[in-house]
């Protein structure tokens, strides 16, 4: 019952003094003692909320419209912060003003490390540029230049083949004309690379790389083919025509200095205008049939020569054993003719006063024979 009691008595207290914002129904017009701290007159601690902002002895005042403590205590805040509050913070703008200087320093340091060091890959060169102008050409490895702004480093892949398609979309650029006085419609591919310690000149020589290549493998190309024929073009003239392109393509790159060097030059079309293919298929297995009869032709040719040479070799062979002795070889050439000759005919023997009769035999092998191949049938 005494702890409920002094319960009571406190919160009655906290309401007389109206709490921890402002005066209570028993405070006075002044709120104050005697002294400066602004005691209340009945022996109370002064409020914490209400204490004046600057020193002397004046007694505070409990004006409504001042401002509040809480608001006091945020310009404090502010003010150690370098936000200029009134509330006497001096020693928070001091630390800014001595932080900055090392931030601006920390960034300074990254900001060097980070564009004045460069990792260049083992395909790779640099190239660098100070204000814009050509420097020097840096190698595989970790390499050093001023930070930028003042350097700018360029990295360019020397050892990727590259490949530029010309003549697949078909259209009248394709059509080349031919030493005999042909069109031939093509389709080929180009393949090149930087050429290695020459990258500053890829990127400073030419101003479009591949417009460039392009350009110059058509102009090779047309002048290469003027001196083949449309058949050598479409058919066994391709591996020449491609090194000789390739060949000169490089010759012209080199004259330009474009860093450039060719790797190949690869036909994947040659025909004949879309217009007239057809009729240039007839034509075409026209000229393959000629050719086939020429071809046999030459083959008989070769047979019928070969078998007369043989036979020519044979009769001096013949010759030289007649004139070593001539009634024989005679003799014998007119009996080894008359057996090739007798021997495919039936013959009768006649001799003086009359026929003699005799046993035909080949006659008998005549009849012999329909009479086994009959029985042979069942």
């Amino acid at each position: 019952m005494t702890i409920k009691m002094g319960w009571i008595a406190a919160k009655r207290a906290m309401l007389m003094e109206g709490g921890p914002w402002g005066g209570g129904k028993g405070s006075g017009g002044s709120g104050g003692g005697g002294d400066s701290g602004g005691g209340g007159g009945d022996g109370r601690p002064p409020s914490p909320w209400n204490q004046p902002t600057g020193g002397g002895g004046r007694k505070p005042r409990r004006d409504p419209q001042g401002p509040a403590a809480m608001d006091q205590l945020f310009e404090r805040l502010r003010g150690s912060f370098g936000g200029g509050g009134s509330g006497g913070g001096g020693f928070g703008g001091a630390s800014a003003r001595m932080i900055w200087p090392y931030v601006v320093l920390a960034f300074a340091v990254i900001w060097i490390l980070f564009t004045s060091v460069h990792r260049i890959g083992p395909q790779e060169q640099g190239v660098v540029t100070v204000f814009g102008r050509y420097w020097s050409t840096m190698g595989p490895g970790v390499n050093f230049t001023f930070p930028a702004p003042i350097s700018r480093v360029q990295k360019l892949d020397v050892q990727a083949i590259r490949t530029l398609p010309i003549g697949q979309g078909g259209n009248d650029n394709n059509l080349v004309l031919t030493g005999d006085q042909n069109i031939v419609d093509l389709a080929y591919s180009v393949r090149w690379k930087i050429k290695p310690g020459a990258a500053e000149q890829f990127l400073f020589q030419i101003a479009e790389p591949e417009k460039t290549i392009s350009e110059v493998a058509e102009s090779a190309m047309r002048a290469v083919l003027a001196s083949f024929t449309l058949i050598q073009a479409i058919g066994p003239g391709r591996t020449d025509i491609e090194q000789r392109v390739a060949e000169l393509m490089q010759a012209i790159l080199d004259d330009y200095k474009a860093g450039v060097e060719i790797q190949g030059i690869a036909i994947s079309q040659a025909d004949p205008p879309a217009a007239v293919n057809d009729a240039f298929k007839e034509v075409t297995a026209s000229q393959q049939e000629v050719e086939s009869n020429l071809n046999d032709a030459r083959t008989y040719a070769q047979q019928v020569t070969a078998k007369a040479q043989g036979d020519a070799a044979s009769f001096d062979k013949v010759y030289e054993q007649y004139s070593l002795a001539p009634e024989v070889t005679r003799r014998r050439m007119y009996y080894d003719t008359m057996e090739r000759v007798l021997s495919k005919v039936d013959k009768t023997i006649i001799e003086a006063p009359g026929v003699t009769p005799y046993l035909a035999l080949p006659e008998v092998r005549k009849r012999a024979a329909p009479a086994a191949e009959g029985a042979a049938q069942p």
